[in-house]
Formats: C-alpha cells, sequence, structure tokens
C-alpha cells in the first residue's frame, strides 16, 4: 500500500465509512470525526488488501469500533445530544421514512443496530456481515432475527404496518 492508497480508500468509501458511522451515532459531526479518524489510521498504519470487498469490510468494521469506543467515552456520557435539526444534517441521503426507520434501528442494541445496518442499508450478504464482525454465520442469522423482532415491536408502537 502506498501513499495514495488511503485517499483511494477514501474516494471510494467514505461515503460508506461516513453512512456507518452516522447510522450507529446519529450525530453527523461525530460520524466525520469517526470517518476522519478511520483514513487517518489507514494512513498511519497502512493495511495489505486482498481485494476492494477486504478494503471496504475493514473500513467498515473500523468504523463500527470506533463508534463503540465513542459511546464508551466520557465525553458521550457527559454531554447532553445536539439539537435535533443540527445532528440529522445527513438525512437528506435517506428518504424520510428511512431516517424514521433509521431512528428506531439506531435505539436497538449495538449488536442488533449494526447487523440491520449493513444488511439493509449497505446490502451485505450474512456470510459478508459474518466476516466483517467476525461472527458465525449462525450468529449473524440469529442476530437479525431478533434485531428484526425487537425492530418490528418498536415500529408497531409508532402505529406502522409491518411489511413482510
Amino acid at each position: 500500500m502506498n501513499d495514495s492508497s488511503a485517499l483511494y480508500a477514501f474516494n471510494r468509501f467514505g461515503d460508506t465509512v461516513l453512512r456507518t458511522a452516522f447510522a450507529m451515532t446519529g450525530s453527523y459531526q461525530d460520524a466525520e470525526d469517526i470517518t476522519q479518524e478511520v483514513f487517518l489510521t489507514l494512513h498511519s498504519k497502512p493495511q495489505e488488501f486482498d481485494t476492494e470487498e477486504h478494503m471496504k469490510a475493514w473500513l467498515i468494521r473500523s468504523a463500527i469500533n470506533r463508534c463503540k469506543n465513542y459511546f464508551k467515552s466520557a465525553r458521550v456520557r457527559k454531554n447532553s445530544p445536539l439539537d435535533e435539526e443540527l445532528a440529522n444534517t445527513l438525512s437528506c441521503e435517506f428518504t424520510p421514512r428511512d431516517n424514521e426507520i433509521r431512528e428506531k434501528i439506531k435505539k436497538l442494541p449495538e449488536k442488533y443496530s449494526s447487523v440491520i445496518f449493513l444488511y439493509y442499508f449497505e446490502e451485505y450478504s450474512i456470510k459478508e456481515i459474518g466476516e466483517i464482525l467476525g461472527k458465525n454465520e449462525n450468529t449473524v442469522s440469529s442476530i437479525l432475527q431478533r434485531g428484526r423482532r425487537k425492530l418490528k415491536t418498536e415500529l408497531e408502537k409508532e402505529g406502522y404496518i409491518y411489511e413482510t
């Protein structure tokens, strides 16, 4: 990997990493910071990737890990949420219904929200999600099913009609 590889990765997958971080944090500013950290890490500690899909998987996994660390940080626990209008700057990339559902997904426990996001928004297969998260396919499938049930319950509370 040379100096331009991190730039190539950013140009190719920057939006994907940003959407992943935004889906998990709900804050455009925090998602930008996390995205920047992911690509700075790639630049400062170059990685060898077999394929572009391997690179994309590494970037998403790195973003998910940084999001987990973000929620563990004292800064998040001590600060109150940003103004809703400011926090949803990236919402224009999703339809209004997507935004409502994304908000419900964000409120699910992280293990469910990350699998649901990767499956439905990034369109990864269960096998690919297992590889990204380092989990067995059957485990990912079970997490996805449980996450769907939890999401269905939450959506029904809001009056949504669940479509199969």
